[in-house]
This record gives structure tokens, sequence and C-alpha cells, in this order.
């Protein structure tokens, strides 16, 4: 993935977090959809989607994210990797 590309991806997930969440922890307690307080690869692929980010990379890019930011090493994003995140992203 080029880093204009990654950039624009960036940039779309920030814009659906900002956009329609009053806060980061909503967004993140929108997308959990079994409220465990983690994100799986499937459920950030829904925020992928809602993002707007193209079905062929989607699934592409919740790996990369979830392989960059899930520094538990559980396969999944928690609240506090989740925030990690989105300071990069910002």
């Amino acid at each position: 993935m080029g880093s204009k590309k990654q950039k624009e991806i960036l940039n779309k997930i920030r814009i659906v977090i900002t956009g329609h969440f009053d806060t980061p922890q909503k967004a993140f307690d929108f997308f959990d959809k079994n409220s465990d307080g983690y994100l799986t690869k499937s459920e950030i692929t829904k925020l992928l989607k809602q993002a707007e980010i193209n079905g062929f990379i989607r699934g592409i890019v919740a790996s990369k994210l979830v392989s960059g930011y899930d520094f538990s090493d559980d396969n999944r994003i928690n609240w506090k990797e989740f925030r990690k995140a989105l300071k990069e992203i910002s």
C-alpha cells in the first residue's frame, strides 16, 4: 500500500470517527458489536465499509490495522490500542 493511498484511507477513517460520533469512545463502542471491549478484524472491516473503503482492499487494510496496532498480540484492537491509532491518524 503506497503512502499516498495509506494517508487517504486513514483520512477517511478519521472523517467517519470525527464526523459521525461525538467522541472516539462512542465510535469504538459502536463498532464493537459484541461489546467485549475489542475490535476484531471483521468489526474493523465494518468500520472501513462505513469509511467507504473499497471492498477489494477492505480486508487487506483491516489486517494491516490489526497487525500495526495490536500491541497485546491477541489479534484484536482494544480501546488503548484504538486510541493510540487515532492519535497517529489525527
